[in-house]
């Protein structure tokens, strides 16, 4: 491995561990006072949120603007109930984004891999989809820019994971040939079906063990549990 590249969530970053819980908050607490029921809109955003993030395309165009897509999202399901409110929707949009950031953690192996890595001296890529305001707050937050060399945002960069151009973009800012680069994430298209197609290996994190899903093609180079064992072949 003389270079890696790394997803950030949900990879660095628990970030979805609390979503069902966020939601369910977020409905509860911003209903107070309105003349929706709060245990109906939970159910109608938990129907909304499927029907929104399982279009592939919808998925691709709106992951790029997330407190849009939660305000849709929230609207979607006040329609469900037959209720159209702007105002309200901003509103729990704006509790939900708020509960995210409060919930989110990195992961306890997170930091110690990183530093591993930095003093071993192996040039570091970020490469993650999504929002550019979300994702460079997550950054600030725990002050992550500082161990990469090069940072590809989907939000930023114009283009997203599976596409070739993001990984050639990230070899290409570090110097290093697909050959004798990885990538570790947890997104099976993301962070190993994409790279591999231009020779990059892929390692799965499959942090619950739970194994490769039934009739899924894709076969990573390598599954870990955990971070530090990329650690472990630096040591």
């Amino acid at each position: 491995m003389r270079a890696l590249l790394l997803d950030l969530d949900d990879t660095l970053l628990d970030y979805s561990g609390d979503i069902d819980v966020s939601w369910r908050v977020a409905c509860t607490t911003g209903c107070a006072g309105s003349r929706v029921d709060a245990e109906r809109l939970v159910t109608a955003v938990e129907a909304s949120r499927r029907a929104f993030w399982d279009d592939p395309a919808r998925f691709r165009a709106e992951r790029v603007n997330m407190f849009g897509a939660w305000r849709k999202i929230v609207e979607g399901g006040l329609a469900r109930l037959g209720i159209e409110d702007l105002e309200l929707a901003t509103h729990i949009a704006t509790g939900y984004e708020a509960l995210r950031r409060e919930r989110m953690r990195l992961f306890p192996d997170a930091l110690a891999t990183l530093e591993h890595l930095c003093e071993r001296g192996v040039p570091l890529g970020l490469v993650t989809n999504g929002d550019a305001s979300q994702q460079r707050y997550k950054l600030e937050r725990w002050d992550l820019a500082k161990y990469f060399d090069v940072i590809v945002i989907e939000g930023e960069f114009g283009a997203g994971k599976p596409d070739e151009v993001v990984y050639r973009h990230a070899l290409d800012a570090l110097g290093v040939a697909a050959a004798e680069t990885w990538m570790a994430g947890d997104h099976l298209e993301f962070d190993v079906a994409g790279p591999q197609r231009l020779g990059v290996r892929g390692a799965w994190l499959d942090r619950a063990g739970a194994g490769l899903p039934d009739g899924v093609a894709t076969r990573p180079d390598r599954i870990i549990r955990a971070l530090t064992e990329l650690v472990a072949d630096h040591s």
